[in-house]
């Protein structure tokens, strides 16, 4: 059971299908109660019977759409539970497009499910984590953070979505040298095309009928968390599942020292945190 045993509940958003359905199963498998979070009801009621049944936890469901205000704050309530010890920030939306054709509301709707629910869960959950010596944030991002300019054909419109999830990246990678020295593990898992029903649709609705997935194949989902969790136990921040070269993720550190250093530009003093310092 690794470094999870007996450390609390876990929160695990996205999780009617793909990844989160997957990080649901694994984690019941290492004997955590969940605690799961989607917009589709008879999927995640699907899902907790089956996780009840099987692995013998405890579950809890909250159908919520984190692109809504009320429903995000009724997320993050749970998430600041006593009992939480692990939190997957795993549900996401493409809105994948032309950026001069696509709804505005449906970018707003992917910043909002990628960036702003992410960043108020974890908000929300690391406190509690520290005041209890134990927790680990997960937060799912993509290559496709580092897709840049590369041309579409196979990769989709994404100016957006990839800016969400460099977002994810950088806020993750941040955090966890924040926290560093302290009991919370702090992890980015950056998965390449998987294979789940996340390219059915652009995320303005759910996806309907039954679990699917999609027809350009990649990774299973299952291998995508396996990696995850190896990783999040060996205590690495950064994960790219199958990559074949990882000495790849420590050039991308070095050619950050790089830009930082050669720029000819001098970075601001680290100065204490406020909440850090006696009122």
């Amino acid at each position: 059971m690794g470094h999870d045993e007996a450390a609390g509940t876990a929160v695990v958003t996205g999780a009617s299908s793909g990844i989160g359905a997957e990080y649901a199963l694994r984690l019941a498998g290492r004997g955590r109660d969940l605690v799961l979070v989607a917009r589709r009801a008879e999927r995640l009621d699907a899902l907790a019977r089956r996780l009840r049944e099987e692995a013998g936890v405890g579950v809890e469901t909250i159908v919520a759409d984190l692109a809504r205000p009320p429903d995000l704050a009724r997320v993050a309530d749970r998430v600041a539970g006593d009992d939480v010890g692990q939190l997957v920030n795993n549900a996401g939306v493409n809105g994948y497009g032309p950026f001069h054709e696509v709804d505005p509301a449906l970018l707003t709707r992917v910043i909002d499910v990628n960036v702003v629910a992410p960043t108020v869960l974890t908000r929300m959950a690391v406190p509690g984590m520290l005041a209890r010596g134990r927790g680990a944030v997960v937060n799912v991002a993509s290559l496709l953070a580092f897709a840049g300019d590369l041309p579409p054909g196979p990769l989709p419109y994404r100016a957006v979505y990839g800016g969400t999830k460099g977002y994810v990246v950088t806020f993750t990678r941040t955090l966890a040298a924040e926290l560093a020295g302290t009991s919370v593990r702090v992890q980015v898992v950056c998965p390449g095309l998987t294979a789940t029903e996340f390219h059915l649709g652009t995320g303005r609705v759910p996806v309907p009928g039954e679990a699917r997935v999609h027809d350009d194949g990649g990774m299973p989902a299952a291998d995508v968390v396996t990696a995850s969790l190896a990783a999040l136990d060996a205590g690495e921040v950064f994960c790219v599942p199958g990559l074949a070269e990882p000495a790849a993720a420590a050039r991308l550190a070095d050619a950050e020292s790089a830009l930082r250093g050669g720029s000819g530009v001098t970075l601001a003093p680290r100065y204490r945190a406020a909440a850090n310092s006696p009122e």
